[in-house]
């Protein structure tokens, strides 16, 4: 269990420098806003976790505990998004419409809500 937390923590930190360096290289070549960054690290996670997922699965069966450290531990620290992604691809793909629609507005809009919330209070404990 030791071994599996300390490559789940390799890879996370693997993954956080990655998502930093994106959004750096995007931010200095369009001369751009984080918005940008943060929408192509977004985007390209979660093509990544649809492409590992199914490579490691189908054509190269990479073990499960790998597939772990993988998706959870890099793609995870590269971007939360593609999880949210992937979770509502496949309540869609299992025909759970409402599932999906929820998980996919209940974690944006109560994500935006739980942050304002934050900041408020926040700025109330100074």
């Amino acid at each position: 269990m030791f071994q599996k937390l300390l490559w789940l923590s390799i890879a996370g930190a693997c993954g956080t420098v990655s998502r930093f360096a994106v959004c750096e290289l995007v931010a200095k070549a369009k001369n751009s806003h984080f918005i940008l960054g943060t929408f192509t690290v977004n985007i390209l996670g979660s093509f990544l976790f649809g492409l590992i997922y199914v490579l490691a699965q189908k054509k190269i069966h990479v073990a499960p505990d790998m597939r772990l450290i993988l998706l959870t531990g890099f793609m995870g620290a590269f971007t939360t998004f593609s999880t949210l992604a992937f979770d509502s691809a496949r309540l869609l793909k299992s025909s759970q419409y409402m599932m999906a629609f929820g998980n996919l507005f209940g974690q944006t809009a109560l994500g935006v809500v739980a942050l304002v919330g934050g900041v408020l209070l926040g700025r109330v404990l100074l």
